[in-house]
């Protein structure tokens, strides 16, 4: 029953005149509406009444595979049936919808020349083989991974089965499927979350329809296509959080993705710079092959071994005379980048102009009235917005509270770096690339725009920190790295290096010769240093260590339980009565809190928060299934804020 509003385990009993196939799909009556559905099984009829299936679509059952992977989903995190069948289907279907889909016609062209390969691609590539499997493939920014992707992609189809890309972010969508698209000659399919309603619809149906070998790239949704004979599954950036679902039910796409390739005998090729701390242990601790490839695949530029990104200390003010947020050096090797008509990016962690609207004279400060959290102010649109609930509201000339007029606007975001560059380089042309662009001015539909050098400078978030190939780029400036340093979790230090070794690795990738610049207000940082030097297997042991030490994943598993209340002592109440139901089950637990949650309010309402600790995964799906009604979970959570 794909519904939401089906918050049942258990399958759904309709009677039909016609024998039905598992998997065919349906549309069948849910109290007062409809709701699409998939055929599990047949049953002999029960002793009670049953409503009738309204209409079976002629279309083919969707593959046993899926179906496998549905019930497994669904045990494996624990969620309402209804939830977890959503993800496998299309919003809308009916006879007429189907009848109007026009047939996917994708540009098929002639397969572009490629260099050859290099001796650890060739490596890898024998390693692997046709052997299914699960695959770590360990290989530094520019080794050319998207290579073995491509061999591995026109290896399966070869053998007549599909292969499944996924990426953990909508923006790395166009580069990858270009490449791949312009070396096969069979169709590429792009599913993503930007498709409007029809766009996917039309995707999902040839994936069902088509016997023939198919490609198909996205995020982490595209892993529940019915895609009918796989043979490999690529899931790159492995280690991103992108791949976690936020929403029930709360999935690992990378554990996905293993069970998806177990269910087709497919090989499962898991790629990363810097691979989790948790998939290395257990990859290492299971035996799955880890393929390590450290050399560049591109030799046009070499560049020099000794380089070392700048490191620029935010602390020293003679350092920033032209620009209060771009340090002279970078702001010179940006102008030089400029003459040699090569492009710059600018990287920080942080949207919006301002991060905090404060009065000088009270103190009062502009906070969300639904979460009690700072109000961002955008200096585009003149508004000031919460970027947890959605509140917006237009920013105050006047302190309400003292009346002054003295509002200082302190912090700062990508759209206030934008003014400073635009400021200090008036012809250079400058584009902004973060969550608050529409979907013309987002990266993946002006990515060739950006890729053929057309622009001078890119400011931006995450979504141009990784795995982007960009020509012309050779300068890299990373404003601020302690933004997410300091966070109380204990993946901090770890999404810290990551994000740093991936931005770093945007320039220096063989095409031109490349230069970045680090800001901080803690150079010395261990964590930051270790970036700096690219020594991921001294920061990988210092963080088994101290995860070892207070007991963190990979050392446990994790369960993280929140309600959310009109006020907080009931919150608190409501926690501790929980905490002591549990505590008398006498699971193999260990439980932290209650406490307050990071996000303390959200949408009006306060939010407290529970964290248990089990070395048997299983002890945490007990507690669930033991959760009384107003709590959510959320089983291996990326972090605990």
């Amino acid at each position: 029953m794909a519904s939401v509003n089906y918050h049942g385990h258990d399958a759904l009993t309709y009677n039909s005149d016609q024998e039905l196939l598992p998997g065919q799909i349906v549309m069948v009556p849910l109290r007062s509406k409809q709701a699409l559905g998939i055929v599990s099984q047949q049953v002999t009829k029960p002793g009670f009444s049953m409503k009738a299936i309204a209409t079976s679509f002629k279309l083919p059952p969707m593959p046993e595979a899926n179906l496998k992977l549905l019930n497994w989903l669904q045990k494996y995190y624990p969620a309402p049936l209804g939830s977890v069948t959503q993800l496998f289907l299309p919003k809308m279907l009916s006879e007429k919808l189907i009848q109007a889909t026009p047939d996917f016609s994708p540009n098929v062209n002639s397969p572009a020349t490629l260099p050859p390969l290099t001796a650890e691609q060739n490596n890898v590539l024998q390693v692997i083989g046709s052997k299914a499997g699960p695959y770590l493939l360990h290989g530094e920014t520019g080794s050319g991974k998207t290579r073995i992707y491509l061999e591995l992609t026109k290896q399966v189809i070869q053998n007549q089965q599909s292969a499944l890309i996924l990426t953990p972010e909508i923006s790395l969508t166009s580069q990858l499927s270009g490449f791949i698209q312009s070396h096969i000659k069979r169709p590429v399919i792009l599913l993503h979350s930007q498709l409007t309603e029809a766009e996917r619809r039309t995707c999902w149906l040839t994936i069902l329809k088509t016997k023939d070998p198919l490609v198909i790239i996205g995020p982490r949704s595209a892993l529940f296509a019915p895609i009918l004979n796989l043979g490999l599954v690529v899931v790159d950036e492995a280690h991103e959080t992108g791949y976690k679902q936020e929403q029930a039910p709360h999935y690992s796409a990378l554990r996905v993705a293993s069970q998806l390739a177990i269910l087709h005998h497919a090989i499962l090729v898991m790629g990363s710079a810097t691979p989790s701390v948790i998939d290395y242990f257990v990859a290492q601790s299971k035996q799955v092959p880890i393929l390590r490839m450290a050399n560049l695949a591109s030799k046009i530029a070499t560049p020099d071994p000794k380089l070392r990104p700048h490191l620029i200390d935010l602390k020293d003010h003679s350092q920033f005379t032209r620009a209060n947020h771009i340090s002279d050096q970078l702001a010179q090797a940006i102008g030089e980048a400029l003459k040699r008509h090569e492009q710059s990016l600018l990287f920080l962690n942080r949207r919006g102009t301002a991060r905090v609207i404060v009065c000088q004279n009270c103190g009062w400060q502009a906070l969300c009235p639904n979460c009690d959290l700072p109000l961002t102010y955008h200096g585009d649109s003149h508004n000031s917005r919460c970027h947890v609930c959605g509140f917006k509201q237009a920013t105050p000339t006047s302190c309400p509270k003292c009346y002054s007029s003295d509002i200082l606007f302190k912090s700062i975001g990508t759209k206030s770096i934008v003014e400073e560059v635009r400021r200090l380089f008036p012809d250079a042309e400058i584009k902004r690339f973060d969550n608050d662009n529409n979907k013309i001015d987002s990266f993946s539909s002006q990515y060739e725009t950006v890729k053929t050098g057309q622009v001078d400078i890119l400011v931006g978030t995450q979504t141009l920190a990784k795995g982007l190939d960009l020509p012309h780029l050779s300068v890299v400036g990373v404003i601020i790295a302690d933004t997410s340093l300091y966070l109380p979790d204990y993946t901090a230090n770890e999404r810290t290096y990551q994000l740093l070794y991936q931005v770093l690795g945007r320039v220096s990738r063989g095409h031109i010769p490349g230069q970045a610049f680090i800001q901080s207000y803690d150079p010395n940082n261990p964590t930051i240093q270790a970036a700096i030097k690219r020594d991921w297997t001294g920061f990988y042991k210092s963080q088994l260590s101290e995860r070892q030490t207070f007991l963190f994943p990979p050392f446990c598993f994790l369960l993280k339980l929140t309600c959310r209340r009109a006020r907080s002592s009931t919150a608190e109440a409501t926690a501790v009565k929980l905490a002591d139901k549990i505590s008398r089950e006498r699971f193999k637990i260990q439980v932290i809190g209650p406490s307050p949650a990071f996000h303390e309010r959200i949408g009006g309402k306060y939010q407290w928060q529970l964290v248990v600790k089990a070395k048997q995964r299983g002890e945490l799906i007990k507690i669930i299934n033991l959760l009384p009604a107003g709590w959510s979970y959320d089983i291996d959570p990326m972090d605990l804020l």
